[in-house]
């Protein structure tokens, strides 16, 4: 069992999380947070901490970002868009198993107080940004990061903020470098 409860957007996704993990769950409903669930949220973070789950798409990002203001001390976890799509749908209910363990297994704190380790230069060094296939190799990238999808500046931010080392950067780099060679 997570010792954390995971804060996710619809009973759909509470059905996924429970065909791959033991896990107590509080639905958000959405955007339109209700001061009851807000309560059972701040509750959860105090006794026994929280990891947000959203899906991957704008709408996930909005309440994600919301949540991480109002508790700061949160945990994230990503599922990358590619193992969230299904059906012409995106979201965690569309994960597999695997995908959500593996999600919760890389999961980030966000730091109030970031080391400035990466710059933009360093994302057009790695190509994903300023570049053709940008898009895809920053998604691949924050995949084998934990970070999730993101466009180039809050990918930047994301690696600043959740800790990603210099080291787990460039390991992830040649991964995707070797994964491209393969092609």
């Amino acid at each position: 069992m997570i010792k954390e409860v995971l804060v996710v957007e619809g009973k759909m996704d509470v059905v996924a999380i429970d065909k791959a993990v033991e896990a107590d769950c509080i639905i958000t409903g959405g955007f339109s947070l209700q001061r009851r669930t807000l309560e059972a949220i701040q509750e959860a973070y105090h006794k026994r901490g929280i990891i947000i789950l959203t899906d991957p798409d704008s709408a996930g990002e909005r309440i994600r970002r919301f949540l991480a203001k109002r508790f700061p001390e949160a945990k994230h976890a990503f599922i990358p868009k590619e193992e969230a799509t299904a059906n012409d749908d995106i979201g965690v209910e569309q994960a597999s198993p695997t995908a959500i363990r593996q999600a919760l297994a890389k999961v980030h704190t966000l730091d109030w107080h970031p080391a400035v380790i990466f710059s933009a230069a360093d994302l057009l060094r790695a190509g994903v940004s300023g570049a053709a296939d940008a898009v895809e190799r920053r998604s691949q990238l924050g995949a084998a990061l934990g970070v999730g999808y993101a466009n180039a500046k809050t990918f930047l931010r994301r690696l600043n903020h959740y800790g990603v080392s210099r080291d787990e950067f460039e390991a992830a780099l040649t991964a995707l470098k070797n994964t491209e060679g393969e092609k």
